[in-house]
């Protein structure tokens, strides 16, 4: 179905398996740079604690019968589906007043995002439905109690709540890691540009590759919505900080301790350098950053910078330069392959942004864009909801409240001068918690003290010099693996992360009891557990064979002073505790000589690698080694390995197999511990 045939149209919302559409004909959607009806709007008659239950019931248990391969490859499935569908949704997106720069941002950063995880997951995490957190903590002397944190999914549904200026972006971001986690998500666009979202959708649920109920859409008012939502549930939210809090204190997010995730409203600073002097490289960095910062979306993002700090010294010339560029934004329809920015959402939100101008006037003053009669190269100059850049100045920011407190969430950003390094962090500040900030400087004693300053205020801080120029992403892109959030007035919350994403929707539960017992849960292998040793060699063994506990105790082997000063003549590592005797005594750590670390891993090696081509293919690394008791010529070496984890790769004819290596003297003490990765083929041949 080609739904830009149909506009305007009305919006459905995909719930309980199937496209619905609201009982009356809604709320009409205009094109932000024409004023044309685009789509209609409306939710009323869904049955919101019905749709809850079916992502409960439906989506979740599907989703959890899968491991964190498995999602992870129906998310690369699915940033692969979308992309070859990505024209369609530029082509839509322009009527939210997007370029096709802004819509690169929203939508290929969007599907970008779920590769990003699709990736990590299958790097990242074992091919289990258990993710282990942490080692396992000890409890009893004799190894028979011990704990371990474990982090399973969420058993309801994650709702989240977006914010109209990354309709596409909005909603992939937050499903990447909710649908890795093994939750299923509810998502309610906001209506300004939810036909965008909502087309989107519909292209998701064409593709077949996510399980029924594993996504469900609401076009419109989320209704009741909120008064089903229980403890197994999750709610996330990105919009106006007023908005935030009234759902943060739902009554039945308090009293069943939903989780709540808030990305608000943000007054994100850029400081210029002491040393970044008008005709540095940094001082021209910044002002690009700054003016893509404020044009970009037409400033309609939440890590827009809004405030510039820079020296008093330079405030004249760097206002000078900023309205200079600024003045040179060509402003009109997106549809216009001349145009550099393109209107606001909607005459609403324009209103709202020239509302708030007039608020930032109590202290400051406009040196640059004229807010109320904007000038246009493209489009309908009255019908559309089209602004200028504006520049404020205060002189006297220490003093003011206004432009520390009121955002205009458009293309607006406020100069304000700073005496000392120490005056630019405590501006920033007063900004009291934001996502991003962003220090511009050459001087590493400045970005030191500015940084650490600024991070207890932040959720993410970017420095910018000329040595970083070509490959940093800039001060406003949140990016998969760095958390995207701030603290205080930001929401307090965390996105994105990598992996911590992920974790939000899981529970982390300690468990314990016997190793043997926390190994059948976990599915790996914890010291005191029960082990298999004798018969076949381990390594002779597939994946399709190999058990996990499995074990090998090795023959053993004598080290000689000989061998250590023949590793030390091979190695080129002539260090002295290994060669000069009395210098090794006069080691606190040592009683004489001792055996290269390498040494010991190296005659390990020797001592339980079989080396018959089999089923193990390839040694691909160590973890976590440790030397623990110095080896000492005399000393015998023997080893114990265990088959501690097994992953096969759901895409390939092998797999990772994990074992525990513990290398121990002729007393029992154990000299070397660590983790042996190696490749495994499924079968033997």
């Amino acid at each position: 179905m080609n739904v830009m045939a149909n506009r305007p149209r009305r919006l459905e919302s995909y719930v309980g398996g199937q496209w619905v559409a609201g009982a009356k004909e809604g709320v009409p959607l205009l094109d932000a740079s024409t004023g044309a009806p685009v789509a209609f709007i409306d939710s009323s008659g869904i049955d919101f604690k019905a749709i809850l239950a079916h992502g409960r019931d439906k989506g979740g248990p599907a989703l959890r019968r899968m491991s964190f391969h498995e999602r992870a490859a129906m998310l690369k499935a699915l940033g692969q589906a979308l992309m070859e569908r990505k024209e369609e949704f530029y082509a839509l997106s322009t009527a939210t007043g997007a370029t096709r720069a802004d819509s690169w941002v929203d939508i290929e950063g969007g599907i970008g995002t779920l590769l990003s995880y699709a990736s990590k997951g299958r790097r990242e995490l074992p091919n289990t439905r258990v993710l282990l957190d942490g080692d396992v903590e000890p409890l009893s002397k004799d190894n028979t109690f011990a704990a371990q944190h474990i982090l399973t999914p969420l058993q309801g549904v994650a709702v989240h709540i977006n914010a109209f200026n990354f309709p596409c972006w909005g909603m992939l971001e937050k499903l990447a890691p909710t649908l890795l986690a093994g939750v299923p998500a509810i998502v309610k666009p906001a209506s300004q540009t939810a036909y965008l979202t909502e087309l989107m959708v519909r292209r998701i649920i064409e593709t077949g590759i996510l399980p029924e109920g594993a996504l469900q859409l609401v076009c419109g008012s989320v209704g009741d919505l909120l008064d089903h939502v229980e403890g197994q549930d999750a709610v996330t939210f990105t919009g106006s900080a007023a908005t935030g809090e009234r759902l943060k204190t739902h009554k039945a997010i308090i009293e069943n301790s939903v989780r709540f995730t808030m990305e608000a409203d943000s007054l994100n600073a850029a400081v210029l350098g002491l040393d970044a002097a008008p005709g540095t490289e940094e001082f021209d960095l910044f002002v690009k950053e700054v003016a893509r910062e404020m044009t970009v979306k037409a400033g309609q993002k939440c890590t827009a910078i809004r405030r510039v700090i820079a020296p008093r010294a330079y405030s004249e010339a760097l206002i000078e330069s900023l309205g200079a560029r600024l003045a040179k934004t060509a402003v009109g329809n997106p549809t216009d392959e001349a145009v550099r920015m393109g209107p606001l959402a909607s005459l609403d939100q324009r209103e709202e942004v020239r509302a708030r101008i007039r608020d930032l006037s109590a202290d400051a003053e406009i040196v640059a864009g004229d807010p109320d009669n904007p000038s246009v190269q493209s489009g309908d100059a009255v019908a559309g909801a089209f602004l200028n850049p504006v520049l404020l100045y205060c002189d006297k920011p220490g003093s003011a409240r206004a432009i520390h407190d009121v955002e205009a969430f458009g293309p607006v950003s406020t100069v304000m001068p700073y005496d000392t390094a120490e005056d630019a962090v405590d501006l920033a500040r007063r900004g009291k918690g934001s996502l991003v900030a962003s220090v511009f400087t050459n001087d590493p004693a400045f970005a030191e003290e500015v940084v650490l300053g600024l991070a207890p205020f932040h959720g993410r801080v970017m420095i910018g010099n000329r040595v970083s120029a070509k490959t940093s992403t800039g001060h406003g892109s949140p990016l998969p693996g760095l958390v995207h959030g701030g603290p205080g007035r930001a929401g307090g919350g965390e996105e994105l992360g990598g992996m911590r994403g992920v974790k939000h929707y899981m529970q982390r539960t300690a468990i314990q009891g016997a190793p043997t017992m926390l190994s059948a849960v976990t599915d790996r292998w914890l010291p005191g557990a029960e082990a298999r040793a004798g018969g076949e060699h381990p390594f002779r063994k597939s994946l399709a064979e190999l058990r996990i506990g499995d074990q090998l105790i090795t023959a053993t082997r004598t080290v000689t002073l000989d061998d250590i000063e023949h590793f030390a003549h091979f190695t080129g590592d002539t260090f002295y505790a290994h060669m000069d005797e009395e210098a090794a005594k006069a080691n606190p750590f040592f009683e004489g000589r001792v055996a290269h670390g390498y040494l010991i891993v190296s005659f390990a090696a020797g001592l339980f690698v079989d080396p018959a081509p089999g089923p193990v293919l390839a040694n691909y690394g160590v973890d976590n080694l440790r030397f623990l008791t110095p080896v000492n010529p005399g000393d015998t070496l023997q080893v114990q390995l265990t088959c501690k984890e097994i992953n096969p790769r759901a895409n390939a004819e092998h797999g990772e197999v994990r074992w525990d290596c513990k290398v121990t003297n002729q007393t029992g003490a154990t000299v070397a511990q660590y983790d042996v990765l190696t490749m495994v083929a499924k079968t033997r041949e």
